[in-house]
């Protein structure tokens, strides 16, 4: 496929992710404190919905692998504020179905091309290990996140939300600069400012909460 066309993908991806973490910033700023609406959540798997594909046709193992576990509890979220129920059934189904329609798409016969995921020639085996630590470490923020909600019942960000982000934020803005991937490198830039912006509203409101 044309790399105008995947880079696109991806940088449409980011700018909503960027899109949600700036929202959410103004919002909290504008409170004083950590809030996260329903409309952070459906940029969120949107988002990530473009950006699975942007990781399959990159052939980057590491950005499948963080977008397949966070897209879903972007769909809990969704679920713990009350907005899931309100989409067309047919849209529902279609948003859970998506990664394993992906995943199918990515065989060969009826089997998995593990080959096309994890042996890029155009990219040395400790830098993959490098991506998939960041986006694991990254990943990690979401499942800490939906364990703390199920637990408050409640979609919220925590502090260790915060901090876990700004690690593996960094981690794979490494990553991105030397795989020289503009769209993750655009991306995680911005994330870098409001990670640590959250973590410094928190600590002002004097709720930390980990």
């Amino acid at each position: 496929m044309n790399k105008i066309i995947i880079y696109s993908i991806g940088f449409i991806a980011q700018i909503l992710f960027s899109s949600r973490m700036i929202l959410q910033w103004i919002i909290s700023e504008k409170n004083k404190k950590i809030l996260t609406p329903v409309l952070f959540w459906e940029i969120s798997l949107f988002a990530s919905f473009l950006l699975f594909v942007y990781g399959y046709l990159r052939h980057d193992f590491s950005i499948m692998l963080g977008q397949t576990i966070t897209y879903y509890i972007y769909i809990r979220n969704i679920q713990l504020q009350n907005d899931w129920k309100k989409l067309h059934i047919l849209l529902r189904w279609f948003v859970l179905l998506f990664p394993f329609f992906i995943v199918g798409y990515g065989y060969n016969n009826n089997v998995i091309d593990v080959d096309f995921l994890f042996k890029n020639e155009s990219m040395p085996k400790w830098l993959l290990w490098t991506g998939i630590t960041g986006q694991v470490l990254f990943t990690l923020r979401f499942i800490y996140q939906w364990l703390y909600s199920e637990k408050k019942k409640d979609s919220v960000l925590p502090l260790g939300f915060w901090i876990i982000s700004l690690t593996g934020s960094l981690i794979i803005f490494i990553y991105a600069i030397i795989r020289k991937d503009p769209v993750l490198l655009a991306g995680h830039a911005i994330g870098l400012v409001i990670y640590s912006r959250n973590i410094i509203i928190i600590k002002k409101d004097g709720k930390i909460n980990s």
